[in-house]
């Protein structure tokens, strides 16, 4: 098994810039940085294009894929289930109070309780249960026993939940470790499950604890880009 599932965030959003929980289909379009942002990830994938090109069905997501597409020459494919953590009572707030209770719902899920649940909004297990169905079909069909790599334009927040789930990343280092726009989390298959190999700008050992309790969100990521 030589390919490797890139899950990338989408380029910076209108919403990104007003930090708004901007979870509800389709959403925000990409800013004019955000579009620039996805123009230098169709670059860099055109470089090596990969094996399949996968989006969620947000605007966000899809506008980023839709510069890889371009650049590669891969035709685009926009499948359910991918999209992000969805916010609920939360949906298109920007207020401190908001960002800190969807920060803690968040970080409580990568403390191991996936039952807790945004007012109104998504469980961890509702999120396990729509996205990891899609990766499992992507592994079938491209990568077991195939070669080239399999790109997702997927969302931050959905990205890291999954992303650590499925590799056995310590939710201390996955709660904690903000994914910047066209960040990537990349996992490998092995026999046993999957493999993470890259996290944004960090490579393996996934370790490290900050300062405070892990737990418990900073100031920063209660109030700065909350979807990152």
């Amino acid at each position: 098994m030589s390919g490797r599932l890139i899950l990338v965030r989408h380029g910076q959003t209108e919403a990104n810039v007003e930090r708004r929980l901007d979870t509800r289909l389709p959403g925000a379009r990409l800013t004019e940085i955000g579009r620039t942002q996805a123009e230098s990830l169709g670059g860099r994938m055109a470089a090596k294009p990969p094996r399949a090109l996968v989006s969620s069905q947000a605007l966000r997501a899809r506008e980023t894929a839709g510069f890889v597409e371009l650049a590669s020459g891969i035709t685009l494919q926009v499948r359910e289930g991918l999209h992000e953590a969805q916010a609920g009572e939360l949906e298109d707030r920007s207020d401190i109070e908001s960002h800190k209770m969807f920060a803690k719902v968040f970080h409580t899920w990568h403390a191991g309780d996936l039952s807790a649940r945004i007012p109104g909004g998504e469980s961890g297990h509702d999120i396990i249960e729509r996205y990891v169905p899609v990766v499992d079909s992507l592994r079938a069909e491209y990568l077991d026993g195939g070669s080239g790599d399999v790109v997702v334009v997927s969302h931050g927040a959905a990205i890291r939940l999954v992303g650590a789930y499925l590799a056995g990343v310590p939710g201390a280092f996955a709660a904690d470790r903000h994914l910047e726009n066209t960040g990537a989390v990349e996992l490998v298959p092995t026999a046993s499950g999957w493999q993470c190999v890259r996290w944004g700008s960090y490579e393996p050992p996934f370790e490290g604890r900050p300062s405070r309790p892990w737990f418990e969100p900073s100031a920063a990521e209660a109030t700065d880009d909350p979807m990152g």
